[in-house]
């Protein structure tokens, strides 16, 4: 047999071992169809279960990891709400907490007589508070709806009888009426839509009433403001060209249009009617110049006398605006003090002119516009960021917005200044009836500070 192999020539042998191999892959892939493997190259489809189960492990795996961290998650922020709860906000000066909004503050505005206070909220509605209220435990409101959209600020009419907002979605303005519905009682409806004029957003609106005409600003945050009449009649357009707009306003008295913004210095433009009450031009007043770098924002006293600013440079200006900027004369400075906030700061000043209030972050600092120095602190005052504050007509109280709730504080800086203020005027005085009056005004707001000293922070 040996020699049968040996006998063979190559090409029987290559012959030989082509067969052997045949016949062993046969064998091999006769086991393959035995046991279930190799049935995708005969055009069966391969049986997915194994794999789809091992998919489905991983996708489960991977869902209930998502799902802790997401439990974690909604843990630590129910820890901090639970936190906020147990360690509300108080202080010695705290009046009251007004908690009517389901949503964050946006802005609020004092009435003109001194009355009301309205609040704007993502809740999509704006509610009017009693400001004789404050010293209650329960304080009622009205409630007026935004429909479809949220109000981001909001500003009432010099008559009070109705007031504006701004729209966040529609970018526009929307005026409200107040008054008697059809059964007598009291409520606030929708009057009039202005026509949207550009894609920027609305950073300052405002209501103006002079003798001869009322209007309506509306300042943007590129260089744009539009001045309209009441009825939504766009009237002029006017660019500042400050670069960018960080806060406008119209003042108390209704003559100005004020902006500041990436640049220095404030303009204060003048709103002109002619005798008829047609709307003529809006002219340049005056400029506040003096800081080093951006204006963050700034705020009129009560009869437009005294402008409060505050910069980017680290400083806060106080001004006398009482001049005859008609025959071109500056602003005075009065003073320049120092704040520590080193991003985006809001001001409010008094209605006297005698007190400066800052905020930036979660904390306000009160300051003595007669000697500048930062008389009250208060840190912490809400969980997120404070987006107004302001003093009401009387100077009584300080009032900022942020999260869902507004904080009402005694003035006391207030109350002080306004006692060295009368000191001085009592040393001057030169007739007996002023000593007297000067006098009794003194006692009583000696009386009144005390009260407030003495008194217990009503619980919060």
């Amino acid at each position: 047999m040996d020699g049968d192999v040996a006998t063979k020539s190559p090409k029987e042998q290559l012959a030989s071992v082509i067969i052997i191999t045949l016949a062993m892959g046969a064998v091999v892939g006769l086991l393959m169809l035995m046991f279930g493997y190799g049935t995708g190259f005969l055009g069966k489809k391969p049986d997915d279960s194994e794999e789809e189960e091992e998919e489905n492990k991983d996708s489960k795996a991977k869902s209930n990891q998502l799902s802790k961290k997401q439990l974690k998650a909604l843990a630590v922020k129910e820890a901090k709400q639970q936190a906020h709860k147990k360690v509300a906000f108080n202080h010695p000066l705290l009046l009251t907490s007004l908690k009517e909004h389901s949503q964050n503050v946006l802005d609020f505005d004092f009435s003109m007589n001194g009355k009301y206070l309205a609040s704007c909220s993502e809740d999509r509605t704006v509610r009017l508070w009693s400001i004789k209220d404050f010293t209650e435990k329960q304080h009622k409101t009205m409630r007026g709806n935004v429909e479809y959209d949220h109000a981001t600020q909001v500003k009432f009419s010099p008559d009070c009888k109705a007031y504006i907002v701004s729209l966040a979605v529609g970018n526009s303005i929307r005026v409200y009426k107040i008054g008697k519905k059809e059964d007598g009682s009291m409520g606030i409806s929708p009057a009039v839509d202005f026509e949207k004029k550009t894609d920027h957003d609305i950073i300052g609106i405002g209501i103006g009433s002079t003798s001869h005409g009322n209007y309506i600003m509306s300042a943007y945050n590129n260089t744009i403001i539009h001045i309209w009449d009441t009825k939504g009649d766009l009237l002029e357009t006017i660019d500042t060209h400050q670069m960018n707009h960080n806060h406008a306003a119209v003042s108390p008295c209704g003559r100005f249009v004020a902006s500041c913004g990436f640049t220095p210095d404030v303009k204060v433009m003048e709103v002109v009617f002619d005798k008829s009450g047609n709307f003529k031009e809006v002219k340049r007043a005056m400029d506040l110049k003096g800081h080093k770098a951006s204006v963050y924002s700034f705020c009129f006293n009560l009869d437009s006398t005294r402008v409060a600013t505050v910069s980017k440079d680290g400083t806060w200006k106080l001004w006398d605006t009482n001049v005859e900027y008609h025959k071109n004369q500056d602003p005075y400075l009065l003073y320049t003090g120092s704040h520590n906030f080193t991003i985006h700061s809001l001001i409010a000043l008094s209605c006297d002119g005698h007190t400066v209030a800052i905020a930036c972050g979660l904390s306000v600092s009160v300051y003595n516009t007669q000697n500048g120095e930062e008389e009250e602190r208060f840190n912490d005052v809400h969980t997120a960021e404070i987006t107004k504050i302001g003093f009401d007509p009387s100077g009584r109280y300080l009032v900022t917005a942020g999260d869902k709730h507004l904080r009402v504080f005694h003035n006391v800086v207030g109350y002080r200044a306004n006692i060295t203020d009368m000191e001085k005027k009592l040393k001057t005085a030169t007739s007996q009836p002023m000593r007297d009056r000067l006098e009794m005004q003194i006692t009583q707001a000696r009386t009144k500070l005390e009260e407030i000293l003495g008194e217990k922070s009503p619980e919060q």
